[in-house]
């Protein structure tokens, strides 16, 4: 099998699992699909699942988290999400309205348009376009902005869909060309298309002018890392046949041309992955043939077709759907109940949870809202917000064990922040201790807690911190490697909105 075909048929099998990711698929069904042999599919899972793109659950294939890093490539090799973006955010607010970026998408002329940013306002009716998503270019606003040359905005009045109207105003980069569209997007009970206009384009168009001005800056200097190695090489070593090197490496070198706005040389990209220049070379000259790679000079840059790779699917999952596999793979390690929780002021919210099969077990469900300071996640994420905060907690024996004063409860928390995880014995509840870890988001911020909950008679503290501690440690460090590649509410440490308004109070 030649290494180019391996990197063209590893992707024809993601294309099709990215196609329709709410379609149950099977290896049997890609065989079907794609017409590739059946080795040949179970080889490309294989190295998919050792790189963290997907995940084997029995006789199913789902996109897991990490695979949205091509997608990520692309957006930083473009540059535009994130000069772009804050001015956006900032538009979405003070109008009130969704606002969508979005990039024209097509080899021969601007069929399609992409969307690379959206900043949406929550009501009933709401916009539901996802970073990644298609649109023909004649069927809405970004699309007509960005095909008419000389146009200074475009509206759509309700070609999409009925119901939905937008003004859209194209972005030109220094020398003149469209390079995005923005629009804002709203509803016709809220606006009809002249009424959207006249409340959103004089503010709309200023904001253009403010992006234009941003762009024009020049970009700063990549920081050109050392040499790095080749990570397959490990990998083939220790997987053998099953995996599949050249894939692996392909995809490599597609990460690696958003190390840096405007793409990269073909030497920058051996240096980056620590491959040979030849096997570079004839990865992208399989992306370029595919239509995820162009040539610009003598860099080599990502188109927006990359976001087809599940990007749209994966950047819309909730926190739930992200964490939800990691605890499953927890319970089934350590046979107790385990819970994911964040802060909703003095209290946690359960966001996801898998119970054990016991005729004695832990009962609670998504929702559900105990006081911080007398569970286990309740410390640690405490223990991450500044100490003043205790002096406001006012805490109530609920069971003999309960910690009931402001002091107590200080020196608890401290403990918490030195040791890593908190470990609560029957203060919620008698014969129910808990164990609990931090959830950190990309800067380090603790945004929520995991925790493994047990029934006194099962397991000492002890007992805990041997047996539980290191399993749980090591599903956070999982669920915070899939939570930096999303960005979400729950990211920040808010509370998402579908347990706020679902939620028990």
């Amino acid at each position: 099998m030649e290494p180019a075909g391996t990197l063209e048929r590893g992707l024809a099998v993601l294309r099709v699992l990215a196609g329709d990711p709410r379609r149950r698929l099977g290896p049997t069904d890609l065989v079907r699909a794609t017409g590739l042999a059946r080795s040949t599919v179970d080889r490309v899972l294989a190295t998919f699942a050792h790189l963290g793109y997907v995940r084997l659950e029995e006789r199913e294939v789902r996109l897991a988290p990490r695979l949205m890093e091509l997608g990520e490539a692309y957006l930083a090799c473009a540059g535009l999400r994130d000069v772009l973006s804050p001015f956006a955010e900032r538009l979405a607010e003070d109008l009130d309205e969704s606002v969508s970026l979005a990039v024209p998408d097509g080899a021969a002329g601007i069929e399609h348009v992409r969307f690379i940013g959206q900043f949406t306002r929550r009501r009933t009716m709401s916009v539901a376009f996802r970073v990644g998503d298609l649109l023909p270019a004649d069927r809405c606003a970004a699309g007509l902005a960005l095909t008419d040359p000389s146009a200074s905005w475009a509206e759509d009045d309700q070609l999409v869909e009925p119901g939905l109207v937008a003004v859209a105003v194209p972005v030109r980069d220094q020398h003149g060309g469209a390079v995005c569209a923005v629009s804002v997007v709203s509803h016709t009970s809220r606006h009809t298309a002249a009424g959207l206009r006249e409340h959103a384009l004089p503010r709309l168009l200023k904001t253009v002018a403010e992006m234009e001005t941003a762009l024009a800056r020049p970009a700063p200097e990549p920081h050109r890392d050392v040499a790095a190695e080749d990570a397959s090489r490990a990998a083939k070593k220790e997987l053998g046949a099953g995996y599949l090197q050249s894939l692996a490496r392909g995809l490599a070198v597609l990460v690696s041309l958003g190390t840096a706005p405007g793409g990269s040389t073909l030497a920058d990209a051996a240096r980056v992955t620590g491959q040979p220049r030849a096997t570079v070379r004839r990865a992208i000259q399989t992306l370029e043939r595919l239509g995820y790679v162009a040539a610009d000079g003598s860099r080599f840059v990502l188109l927006p077709k990359v976001l087809e790779l599940g990007y749209a699917h994966l950047s819309g999952r909730a926190f739930r759907a992200v964490v939800q596999p990691h605890l499953a793979d927890l319970v089934a390690r350590v046979h107790e109940s385990a819970s994911v929780a964040v802060l909703s002021g003095d209290d946690i919210v359960y966001l996801a949870r898998v119970p054990t099969q016991r005729i004695m077990s832990v009962d609670i469900t998504v929702g559900t809202r105990f006081p911080a300071y007398a569970t286990s996640m309740g410390r640690v994420l405490l223990a991450d917000r500044p100490e003043e905060r205790l002096e406001d907690i006012t805490p109530r024996p609920l069971s003999r064990h309960t910690i009931t004063t402001t002091a107590e409860l200080k020196a608890v928390v401290r403990q918490a922040a030195a040791d890593g995880y908190a470990l609560v014995d029957q203060e919620l509840e008698e014969g129910v201790r808990s164990l609990a870890v931090p959830i950190r988001d990309r800067a380090g911020r603790v945004v929520a807690a995991v925790n493994v909950a047990t029934h006194a008679s099962r397991a000492t503290p002890a007992d805990l911190v041997r047996d539980v501690l290191p399993a749980l440690q090591d599903a956070a460090a999982r669920m915070e490697a899939d939570l930096a590649h999303v960005h979400g509410p729950a990211w920040n440490g808010a509370l998402p909105e579908t347990v706020r308004l679902g939620g028990q109070k």
